[in-house]
């Protein structure tokens, strides 16, 4: 065993293959720690840090456990369900990934929307704050943690069949994976604030969300989108808002200049 670590870390290959692993792994998790900011934003302030080390503490977990079962990974893509009806590049042949991917994905699709009308919601003042404050009492830490574990099983088993798919080496895989998690770990506090700070990102990331359901449902039925042209698309709308918040940044501060007394 010790031999072929060595081997690997004498690999240039290896290497190579560590690295794109690495980018990926840190790709696929934005997604997961988009949704896991955005539901620990919605607990008293005093749960939520803890509430984000448990859920990503436990995507480390997931992703360790699956990457020890390998030959349980790969045997998902094997078919459970066919119903005969495939057509026009939709599958009606399902593997328990797939079915795993669908549920995943409407899943997203039903938080995300849900969220959306929180946030479009025309009801008065006062009764908004009242609902606020009993959602805050229903998406307790409990409740919080057991949606951010299904959803992390979700990408977890889609992260790990990308590894499977880039390399055939575990210890790659591993370190790919630790390297990605302790990223997430970094970022999550600073982006759960910047989340929070800023209304209109929620709404953006709520979007990337839907978007990202949708795409989970789509792969379940044989439709595979791109991922490049997923992320190329969230990053082109990062970007677009970036400006947006730049122009209002600039705006305010022109108004506060007019608005200020004339020195003596």
């Amino acid at each position: 065993m010790l031999e072929g670590l060595t081997a690997l870390l004498t690999d240039p290959a290896a290497w190579a293959a560590l690295v794109t692993l690495v980018v990926m792994e840190v790709v696929l998790g934005i997604d997961n720690l988009i949704f896991i900011s955005i539901l620990s934003n919605k607990l008293p302030p005093e749960h939520r840090q803890r509430t984000r080390r448990i859920g990503i503490g436990l995507a480390l977990i997931m992703r360790l456990a699956l990457l020890a079962t390998i030959g349980w990974i790969i045997g998902l893509k094997a078919t459970v369900i066919d119903l005969g009806l495939g057509g026009d590049g939709w599958e009606t042949a399902f593997s328990w990934k797939d079915l795993i991917l669908i549920a995943g994905g409407l899943f997203l699709v039903w938080k995300a929307t849900k969220e959306v009308h929180h946030a479009v919601d025309t009801t008065p003042t006062d009764d908004l704050l009242d609902k606020d404050k009993a959602d805050l009492v229903i998406t307790n830490v409990g409740s919080a943690v057991f949606q951010i574990v299904m959803l992390d099983l979700v990408f977890s088993i889609d992260s790990i069949l990308t590894a499977v798919g880039m390399t055939d080496h575990v210890p790659i895989m591993v370190v790919a994976v630790l390297v990605a998690v302790s990223v997430m770990l970094l970022a999550a506090d600073p982006l759960a604030k910047f989340i929070e700070e800023n209304p209109t990102v929620v709404m953006l990331a709520l979007g990337f969300l839907l978007m990202i359901g949708m795409v989970l449902i789509a792969d379940g039925f044989g439709v595979h989108v791109p991922k490049g042209y997923i992320y190329a698309a969230m990053a082109f709308s990062a970007l677009v808002e970036g400006l947006n918040m730049l122009s209002r940044s600039s705006a305010a501060k022109k108004a506060a200049a007019k608005a200020a007394p004339p020195a003596p």
